[in-house]
């Protein structure tokens, strides 16, 4: 007999809804008691207590420091029962400078840098205290002003929110993640936000175009400049929500270039390992050296030596664009309000919602202090009694087994008055005693009324609360350190200004290796070659310009020609760097300034000259520029010499020569071009004849016909052999020089 499960008595729940519940449940948890912060004291949890713990610990600014170990110690043990490395490195953000405008703690010993903020020493070696600041937190603690909670096991109490007397969530800022949402809140400058709390105080219809005329923007604790133009940061702040830049600031003092702050949470280290990698990669030939000057004195100093000449805005633009020295950060005001719910908050609902938290504490501060004032009072008109009537009291007191009732009864008093006089010492019956009791009941009196009269009227508490916030903005206020700058955005030099400018020979073997020699006097068909390989083409110009290359079927490629190997090696295939159609070789080469012109055509004939910047293609497959027949191929392309009278010569496979005006071809960006010398289709079809080569000679240049390792140069005087219009066959070359492999214009 099978023995069946009682579940009498127990809840079922279908697992669906349990997992719904149980992670909604472990949602709102991190959103509320770990990951957002509170608006009245803009702290999450596991902050608030390390700083309560700190001042039950009695680490106030002016007391010694304690090891930290122990401050985490009652933190964990008392308050928070999590990790204490967690709690640690909470407790070190609080105590670093550059990450908090307004740091809570003092710490000593090594807690950090801006090149590594997690380097702090280990919290058995560090020391700490609360800083002045924190004073505004918890100057208000113990005077009724904020509710209390039982601890995690029910022990002690712990503040539920701390008085805050500054809105710190707007002064620190703070960032969190949390489940299904998160928070960034940049910190502010505390003299303008006590500015902006001031205004609305007195202007309850304020807009956040009004605030803004008081805070002028985020402030970050390592300066820096603030670039985001001025409506990109009033939207952020009547949305809650968006995204500001940062760049560094710098200064020149002579060739160098110093860098004097950084972006919020940039490392300088890195920094300068990111202009350093530019370097290392030839691609900043404008920087000399780097050096890092940093020290306790000036903690931020980089030094970036430039080359004279170079232009430094320039540069810098570049270095903006391209490094950490320019960043964007986020902001997304989602904080937890004063209902406990989170929300996305602007600038003047946060303003608005933190004023009623303060008009909250300062209301129970004053009448947590009526309360102490009314009941001294009391107590006070009770010892009065006991003055005027010291003798009977005292009988009272000495023959009574029970005085206390008696006392009550007698002279009308309260169990408290009662009590009172009883617990006076005999030192206090002197007749002085009755002066002093009058006079502590005078100034009770008006401190009693002054209260009241602070309670019962509106003004009298606004005036009260922003005594207060410019009290405090004048003990713990500085200057804005991020500076509010309108700059051009930021531009990444061109390609061929990041590489040093120099005569280089642009080189292509037949089997498509491309390689770029140092000056303009090297002889390319010298060079080494791979076995079954050899020279096809070669083109002067300079470095940082880019070389060209056209592929058998036409299509253009582009690249710096420094960034080619050395000719000391023996190239890298071209169809490394781009993606040429199947089948495709290269042909030719190309370099020289943008207008620079050049005569390209295919072996069918027909061509056209065409200027460089309409040839450039960033694409690794090329730009198509020169229709090419099926199953033809393009030919090398000839430069076209500036400023001088041209004769363009064609030459076919089977030695047939023709020069013409270059006037008679026309200029094109892409095409098929005109025919330069004529070969009959059904030669070119059965691959009888071809054009294999063409030039642009100058006037009084002469016509150099390569064929093997011979050379035959044609003077001007001689080329009228040669001569005819456009499309025409052209005349033999002499016997033995029919087989021209390239054709070069030379001086005469």
């Amino acid at each position: 007999m099978q023995n069946s499960l009682n579940l009498e008595g127990v809840e079922q729940q279908a697992l669906k809804d349990y997992t719904e519940q149980a992670y909604l449940d472990y949602s709102m948890y991190v959103i509320l008691d770990r990951a957002l912060p509170q608006i009245g004291d803009g702290l999450k949890p596991v902050q608030r207590r390390i700083i309560y713990a700190m001042s039950e610990l009695g680490l106030s600014a002016s007391s010694k420091p304690k090891k930290s170990a122990r401050t985490v110690g009652d933190v964990i043990g008392k308050f928070h029962p999590h990790g204490d490395s967690a709690c640690y490195e909470a407790m070190v953000l609080m105590a670093q400078d550059f990450s908090y405008r307004y740091p809570i703690i003092i710490g000593q010993g090594n807690w950090g840098s801006t090149d590594d903020p997690k380097s702090f020493a280990a919290m058995r070696y560090t020391e700490s205290r609360l800083a002045p600041y924190a004073k505004s937190l918890l100057q208000e603690l113990a005077q009724g002003t904020v509710d209390w909670s039982p601890n995690f096991d029910g022990t002690l109490k712990e503040p539920v929110v701390l008085p805050a007397r500054l809105p710190n969530l707007l002064l620190n800022g703070t960032t969190g993640i949390a489940v299904g949402m998160s928070t960034d809140v940049p910190p502010h400058n505390l003299n303008e936000v006590a500015s902006a709390l001031v205004h609305l105080i007195d202007n309850p219809k304020a807009t956040v175009a009004n605030l803004m005329k008081h805070i002028k923007g985020p402030d970050y604790p390592t300066g820096g400049e603030l670039v985001s133009p001025a409506a990109d940061i009033k939207e952020i702040y009547e949305t809650g929500g968006g995204t500001v830049r940062l760049r560094a600031s710098y200064k020149l003092e002579g060739n160098d270039i110093v860098i004097t702050s950084l972006p919020h949470q940039i490392s300088g280290a890195k920094l300068l390992e990111q202009i350093a990698a530019q370097m290392r990669a030839k691609k900043l030939p404008q920087v000399d050296d780097l050096r890092d000057e940093s020290d306790h004195e000036d903690p931020t100093r980089l030094i970036i030596s430039k080359k004279r000449g170079v232009d430094v805005e320039q540069l810098m633009s570049h270095l903006f664009s391209t490094t950490s020295l320019e960043r964007t950060v986020r902001v997304n005001m989602n904080i937890i309000g004063l209902d406990g719910r989170p929300r996305l908050f602007n600038l003047l609902e946060m303003l608005k919602e933190w004023l009623v938290f303060r008009k909250e504490t300062v209301t129970n501060r004053l009448n947590h202090r009526l309360q102490i004032v009314s009941d001294r009072l009391h107590i006070l008109d009770g010892l009065l009694v006991a003055y005027l009537s010291i003798d009977e009291v005292i009988a009272i007191i000495r023959k009574e087994d029970e005085p206390k009732p008696v006392l009550m009864k007698r002279f009308r008093l309260s169990d408290i008055q009662a009590e009172a006089i009883l617990n006076l010492r005999l030192r206090n019956l002197a007749k002085l005693e009755e002066m002093k009791i009058r006079g502590e009941q005078d100034e009770l009196n008006e401190e009693r009324d002054g209260l009241q009269k602070t309670l019962g009227s509106a003004a009298r508490l606004k005036t009260l609360i922003k005594k207060e916030i410019l009290e405090d903005a004048e003990a713990y206020g500085d200057e804005r350190r991020t500076q509010i700058v309108q700059r051009v955005a930021a531009q990444a030099l061109d390609e061929s200004q990041l590489v040093v400018s120099e005569p280089v020979t642009v080189v292509l073997s037949q089997a498509g290796y491309a390689r770029a020699a140092r000056g303009h006097e090297v002889d390319p068909a010298t060079l080494s070659y791979r076995s079954g390989d050899a020279f096809l083409a070669a083109q002067k110009g300079r470095s940082n310009q880019l070389a060209m290359f056209i592929d058998s079927t036409g299509r253009v490629y582009s690249v710096i020609a420094g960034t080619l190997p050395s000719a000391r090696g023996q190239g890298e295939p071209l169809s490394s760097r781009f993606k040429p159609p199947d089948g495709a070789a290269f042909c030719g080469a190309m370099i020289g300034e943008s207008d620079k012109k050049y005569l390209i055509a295919s072996d069918a004939g027909y061509g056209f000259v065409a200027t460089l910047d309409d040839l450039v293609s960033r694409n690794k497959a090329g730009k198509s520029v020169l229709k090419v027949p099926a199953g033809g191929k393009a030919i090398v392309p000839a430069p076209v010499p500036a400023g001088a009278e041209c004769l363009i010569a064609a030459v076919s496979s089977i030695g047939r020569l023709l020069l013409f005006e270059m006037e008679e071809l026309p200029e094109l960006a892409k095409g098929k071009g005109n025919k330069l010398i004529n070969i009959p289709s059904k030669k070119y079809k059965s691959g009888e004849e071809t054009m294999v080569a063409a030039a642009v000679i100058p006037e009084d240049g002469s016509l150099q016909v390569h064929t093997g390792t011979r050379v035959m140069t044609i003077k001007w005087s001689d080329l009228d052999d040669y001569y005819g219009d456009r499309a025409l066959r052209g005349s033999m070359l002499p016997k033995g020089w029919r087989k021209v492999e390239r054709l070069s214009s030379g001086e005469s």
